[in-house]
C-alpha cells in the first residue's frame, strides 16, 4: 500500500456539469448541491497557501468518470487531479454520504485532511463550497 507524505487534502463534491450540458433537473432545488465548480475554483485560487499551510498534495473527487474528471480539471486549469469514483469502491468501503439526483448516484460534499493514509480531519457537511477551501487553509495552520 502507497501512502502520500505529510498532509493530503481531499474534497469531495457531487458532481460539475459537463461543458456542454447544464446542470441536472432541479439541481438548484437540492440542498448543497449548487457549487462544486466554484469549490474546484477556490481550491484552485489557494492551492500555493494550502501548500504552504501544510498541504502536500490536494485532489478532488466525485463519482464521476475519470475522463470527465480529467477534462474538467483541465478546462477549469487546476493544478491538481480530480479523481473518480465511479464505481463507488472508495464511497462504500469508507461509508461516505450520498444522494441519488438524476439517476445518479453522488457523493454528499465533505472535505477530508489525510495523514499517514489515516483521515484525521473530516469537514461535513461543507456549507458554502467557495469559503471551503479557506476553512482547510486555517485548519492546517493550526494543526501544524
Amino acid at each position: 500500500m502507497s501512502v502520500l507524505p505529510g498532509r493530503t487534502v481531499v474534497y469531495a463534491y457531487p458532481r460539475t456539469s459537463p461543458a456542454n450540458e447544464g446542470p441536472i433537473e432541479g439541481w438548484d432545488l437540492i440542498p448543497g448541491a449548487r457549487g462544486c465548480t466554484p469549490q474546484s475554483c477556490a481550491f484552485r485560487d489557494h492551492f500555493s497557501e494550502l501548500q504552504v499551510a501544510g498541504a502536500h498534495a490536494v485532489f478532488g473527487l466525485s463519482t464521476q468518470s475519470t475522463a470527465f474528471q480529467a477534462e474538467a480539471a483541465e478546462r477549469l486549469h487546476l493544478p491538481f487531479a480530480l479523481l473518480s469514483d465511479e464505481k463507488l469502491e472508495l464511497t462504500k468501503a469508507m461509508d461516505l454520504p450520498v444522494f441519488e439526483a438524476g439517476g445518479l448516484v453522488l457523493l454528499k460534499r465533505l472535505t477530508m485532511i489525510i495523514r499517514g493514509g489515516v483521515v484525521e480531519h473530516v469537514m461535513f457537511p461543507v456549507n458554502d463550497p467557495a469559503k471551503n477551501a479557506e476553512d482547510v487553509i486555517e485548519y492546517l495552520k493550526q494543526a501544524k
